[in-house]
Parts: C-alpha cells; sequence; structure tokens
C-alpha cells in the first residue's frame, strides 16, 4: 500500500496541509475537549510555539524531517533541515496566536472563516511583514473602495520605491557591508566603523524594501497596510528607534507580551521594585524578538543587548526628567542633546547589528574588540 506521506529532497510537506491539519485538531480540541475552551486555546498556541520552535531551530527541524522520513518508509540519509522551512510561517504563528489570545480574552467576534483565513493567508505581507490586526484587516477587505484607481496609483509607486530601495540601495550597500568574510579580513579600524554603518544602512533598505513592496502589493488588492518603519535612525533614543523599527512587530510583543508580563510582575502577591521589573520585561521581551529572528546564540545575544539598552535608557529618562524639572528649557543645549543622543542611538544600534551581520559568535566578539581597538 502506497504511503500517504510524500517527502522529497525538493518537495517538503507543503505549509497549507500542515495548517489544515493544525486548524482541524484545534476545532476539534475546541470541540470535543471536557476541558474548557480557555485551557483549549491555550494548548493550540503551545503548539503552534512548539512547530515555530521546531522549524527555526535547525537540530530541531533535522529530527522532525528524520522521523516524517521514517514513518513514510524513506531514507532518512536524504533528510536535510531545510526540509520543513516555510515561508511566511513565522507571520502566520503571529497571526494565529494574536487572534487565539484575542479569543480568550472575547474580543474575537463577527468574523466569518472566509475573512479569517485571508487574514492568515494574506500572501503579500507573508515574507516579511507587516503584521496586521484582524480587526484592521477585516474593516479594509469589508469597505468598498471608490477610487480603486488611486489606490493602484500608490501602491504601484510604493512597489517601484521598495524595489529601488531593495536592488539599487541595498544590494549596493551590500558590496561592502560588514559579512563573515570582511569581519575576518578587514583589520582597518576606519574600515571596520565604515562596513559596520554600511550594514546598518544595507539591512534598513533590505527590509523595508521588502515591507514597501508588501504594503504596495496589497493597496492594489485594495488593503491598506500598516506602516512598519519611520525615520529610525533619526530617533533620539533606543526607546523611540524600536516605535520605528519594524513597527508592527514592536506593537505585537507590546501587546501580547511585554504589556501582561509587567502587569503579572507588578500585581503578583509579592510585587517586584519597579526598576526589577523593568530590568526583567525590557530584557525578556527583546530576547524573545530575537529568537523569533532566529534560534542562535547570536540572536539572543542581540536581544539582550538590547533589552539592556532599553533598561538603561529607561533608567537614565526618568533621572533626566527628575533633573529637568529643576531648570529652565534652553533651546540652544536641547537642540545640542538631540543631535548628541541621536548619534550616541545609531552607534548603539550599529554595533549590535555585528551580532546579526556575523552568524559566528567567537567572529562577532573578535570584530567588536578589533572595532574598539583592543583586538590581538
Amino acid at each position: 500500500m502506497e504511503s500517504s506521506i510524500n517527502l522529497f529532497p525538493v518537495r517538503p510537506p507543503r505549509i497549507n496541509e500542515v495548517l489544515v491539519a493544525i486548524g482541524v485538531f484545534i476545532i476539534l480540541l475546541l470541540l470535543f475537549s471536557k476541558v474548557t475552551q480557555k485551557v483549549s486555546l491555550f494548548i493550540a498556541i503551545v503548539l503552534i510555539i512548539s512547530l515555530f520552535v521546531i522549524l527555526k531551530q535547525p537540530t530541531l527541524s533535522l529530527i522532525a524531517s528524520k522521523s516524517l522520513r521514517a514513518l513514510s518508509g524513506q531514507n532518512q540519509a536524504l533528510a536535510k533541515f531545510t526540509d520543513i522551512r516555510w515561508i511566511g510561517f513565522s507571520y502566520i504563528a503571529f497571526r494565529l496566536i494574536h487572534t487565539l489570545r484575542d479569543k480568550q480574552k472575547d474580543r474575537f467576534n463577527n468574523v466569518n472563516l472566509e475573512t479569517y483565513i485571508n487574514y492568515c493567508l494574506f500572501f503579500p505581507t507573508l515574507p516579511a511583514g507587516p503584521i496586521d490586526r484582524l480587526d484592521h484587516f477585516k474593516s479594509e477587505i469589508s469597505h468598498t473602495k471608490e477610487d480603486k484607481l488611486n489606490d493602484f496609483a500608490i501602491g504601484g509607486k510604493r512597489i517601484v520605491l521598495g524595489l529601488f530601495k531593495k536592488f539599487a540601495i541595498s544590494d549596493s550597500l551590500a558590496l561592502i557591508a560588514l559579512n563573515n568574510t570582511n569581519a575576518v579580513q578587514v583589520d582597518s579600524t576606519p574600515w571596520m566603523w565604515t562596513a559596520l554603518f554600511a550594514y546598518s544602512f544595507f539591512i534598513y533598505f533590505d527590509f523595508s524594501g521588502y515591507s514597501d513592496i508588501a504594503i504596495g502589493l496589497s493597496r492594489l488588492m485594495g488593503v491598506k497596510m500598516p506602516e512598519n518603519f519611520n525615520k529610525l535612525y533619526l530617533m533620539p533614543n533606543l526607546a523611540t528607534f524600536w516605535n520605528s523599527w519594524h513597527i508592527t512587530l514592536t506593537q505585537w510583543f507590546r501587546a501580547y507580551f511585554y504589556n501582561p508580563f509587567t502587569r503579572y510582575l507588578r500585581t503578583r502577591k509579592k510585587p517586584l521594585p519597579i526598576t526589577i521589573a523593568i530590568f526583567i520585561t525590557h530584557v525578556a521581551t527583546m530576547v524573545l524578538i530575537g529568537m523569533w529572528h532566529g534560534l542562535t546564540w547570536n540572536f539572543i545575544i542581540w536581544g539582550v543587548w538590547h533589552g539592556l539598552g532599553l533598561f538603561i535608557q529607561n533608567r537614565w529618562s526618568y533621572f533626566l526628567t527628575q533633573v529637568m524639572k529643576k531648570r529652565q528649557d534652553n533651546l540652544l543645549i536641547n537642540n545640542v542633546l538631540y543631535i548628541f543622543s541621536t548619534a550616541c542611538t545609531f552607534i548603539f544600534v550599529s554595533v549590535g547589528w555585528v551580532w546579526i551581520a556575523v552568524t559566528e559568535p567567537e567572529i562577532s566578539w573578535h570584530f567588536l574588540r578589533n572595532l574598539a581597538g583592543i583586538g590581538e
């Protein structure tokens, strides 16, 4: 009898089949489970996160691929960790968790199955976002568009802008941007800083270019997606940077992790001191954001870097607020401080990109030492 599971080196299980299986399982769980709906939804969220972790972690992906091949009677030696990598699952997982959490809070109402499937699988935003909310998406597709030509014009311009950012600017910067090769080969400190700053703009134009294309394609279809980037390297502190970089990702984590976690730490029987609570929530949130990008030590360290930076900036801002109450504003001093803080923020963010641009922790650390002029 022929196996019902077909796996080939170039034909991994299709994501739509897996999503259908997950959906059927969740529906059956909710319909026939003897536990409460709240517990059932929690189990569904855990399953989605578990699948996400398996797909993000190469070792776990390889184990899963071998297991599936064994079940189908195939040679496990053919297994690769890329067999079950699906474009867009990270963003689909966000949408599923968002709606399940809203269902737990009784905020998930009046949405038909067609709208929900379109929301979860809206293809323009699967590769790189933005991460839309269901209520906004529902209002966009249900609203009658009177000026479709205007949508086409705006969408077309946005796509052209995105293509220019990606293929003209980003790909040009990639020639000199920091990477695994020049991190080892370049031994001139000025050129190291040049490569690092080039990477800062490379990753911005690359990512924002993809977002522009996604927003433009969505607009062609009559759906206005939320913006994802806003003059991020002109921000005077790390908090405003994260309100301008991958905006929808930051908003998602703030709504579904940072705020609930902060409330828990501050309202439990023995609430933590505010400073400790802020430290834990900032670092934990940024580590999770790092792990969402990739389950590697470099992404975890990058998350810790930004978490510590946000905590220090938060406490410093609080200190300055107390000090500024006792002095009068000076326009010149304020402008100088703004420019200085913007430069410091850009440098801090750029140094953090080392952990993303260079994939090996040892090489990243070696580059940072040389960047500071304290290398061997």
